[in-house]
């Protein structure tokens, strides 16, 4: 009698465990998921004048610096969707978005220690609000969830329907 209590593979015929089953259809949601996150996030920051003025409320660069991010944020985070969505660079597009969003974080948090009432601007608007209606929490919870999404595609980057693996890079 074998123990088969090491081994727990999710279908015996190929010997696959279910982790390695499962995880590739979970970097595809989260590929998706997060793509559809940015296409949104991009969409709604125009036209280019409210994302200026979303940038410009933090407080943080010289006009022309704000101008420059509010005018080129959108289109970056139209190409990390475009790359998340054809599944390219799939590691490295993960880690980007994850990191963007630490940059989004870290700006929400000097916005708030430093007494500001804005919008963060993350989805449209932003600017300057009344200091009740501020959702510095939310939107760091949320955008710590967002980060978990790219970290998660980072770390596992292999899933179907991705032009990484037709390419060989991962299999």
């Amino acid at each position: 009698m074998t123990d088969t209590a090491e081994e727990s593979p999710a279908d015996p015929g190929t010997g696959r465990s279910r982790w390695e089953t499962v995880q590739p259809w979970l970097t595809l949601a989260c590929r998706v998921g997060l793509a559809a996150i940015m296409i949104t996030a991009a969409v709604t920051k125009y036209p280019p004048a409210l994302g200026v003025e979303a940038v410009e409320a933090y407080e943080l660069f010289p006009s022309e610096v704000a101008e420059l991010i509010g005018y080129t944020l959108p289109l970056f985070e139209l190409a990390l969707a475009l790359l998340l969505l054809m599944g390219l660079a799939t590691r490295y597009t993960g880690l980007v978005s994850a990191l963007l969003m630490v940059v989004f974080i870290a700006g929400i948090l000097s916005a708030m220690a430093r007494g500001l009432s804005i919008d963060c601007g993350c989805f449209g608007g932003g600017g300057q609000v009344d200091p009740e209606e501020t959702s510095y929490g939310l939107s760091i919870a949320r955008d710590l969830g967002f980060m978990a999404l790219g970290a998660f595609i980072a770390i596992w980057p292999r899933s179907p329907f991705a032009l990484d693996r037709a390419l060989g890079l991962f299999r």
